[in-house]
């Protein structure tokens, strides 16, 4: 185990990404872990900061870790790669606190233990997937792309590259529209599910399926009603999956 993590993280520079990555989802956990005892009621806990009455989130305590860590990481000397990494996990814990509170941050107002509290873990299950994919060693298609335009370099290298990745977040956007999000964020990674998810069906509440399958006639009615069945039959007990692993470890909606 620790030749496979100097080989494949130290390495290959990866050690302050690991850091990062390790950091923010041990800050979510303990920030998770904290707000649940808070809500329980638990008399010994510390709970919330409250000076004079103003309940301070802990996302103002993340976006000053994300300052610290960020400006300390671009300041230390590349070769310092300890202290890059003691930068970066302090960014992590920072993102982690940040992300923790997105949905309050997206609606600006207080869902943090309602349904739509749910889009921060989602927040954070999807940066947890995508760090812990650079982590690994997995690369962006488009950023591939875009490597070997530069080293073969010349202006019909260039044109290429750049065409591929813009076709390849075009399906990506398509694909999130349709209400796809994890296989247009994953497919970033493996452009074979954008290419599946661009094509087939929305989901019948997402925005590509409002703006065209409610259209009147009896083509959009029937891909409305085919939304709806595939709805039902695999998107839902999925949902209901992730919505119970959510609840294992986020704690139910009010």
């Amino acid at each position: 185990m620790g030749h496979w993590f100097a080989r494949t993280i130290v390495d290959t520079g990866r050690l302050p990404l690991f850091c990062f990555f390790a950091a923010m989802v041990v800050g979510f956990v303990a920030i998770r872990f904290s707000t649940r005892m808070i809500r329980a009621g638990v008399k010994w806990w510390p709970g919330n900061v409250t000076p004079g009455g103003l309940h301070i989130h802990h996302a103002v305590f993340g976006i000053g870790l994300m300052l610290l860590g960020g400006i300390v990481g671009f300041a230390i000397a590349p070769e310092l790669t300890g202290w890059r990494a003691t930068a970066a996990a302090v960014f992590g814990v920072g993102a982690a606190l940040v992300l923790d509170e997105f949905a309050l941050i997206l609606r600006l107002r207080d869902v943090y233990w309602s349904q739509e509290g749910r889009e921060s873990v989602t927040a954070v299950f999807a940066a947890c997937a995508v760090t812990g994919l650079l982590v690994l060693g997995v690369l962006p298609k488009d950023l591939t792309d875009l490597t070997q335009a530069h080293e073969r370099g010349g202006v019909a290298g260039w044109a290429a590259g750049v065409a591929l990745v813009a076709f390849n977040l075009g399906l990506a956007a398509v694909t999130v529209l349709k209400g796809k999000l994890w296989t247009g964020l994953i497919g970033l990674f493996f452009p074979v599910l954008l290419y599946a998810g661009a094509v087939r069906l929305a989901r019948p509440k997402a925005p590509w399926a409002r703006w065209f399958y409610h259209r009147t006639g009896e083509r959009w009615a029937r891909k409305l009603t085919r939304a709806e069945r595939r709805e039902r039959r695999f998107h839902q007990p999925v949902a209901r999956l992730g919505d119970r692993l959510s609840a294992l470890i986020a704690g139910r909606p009010s």
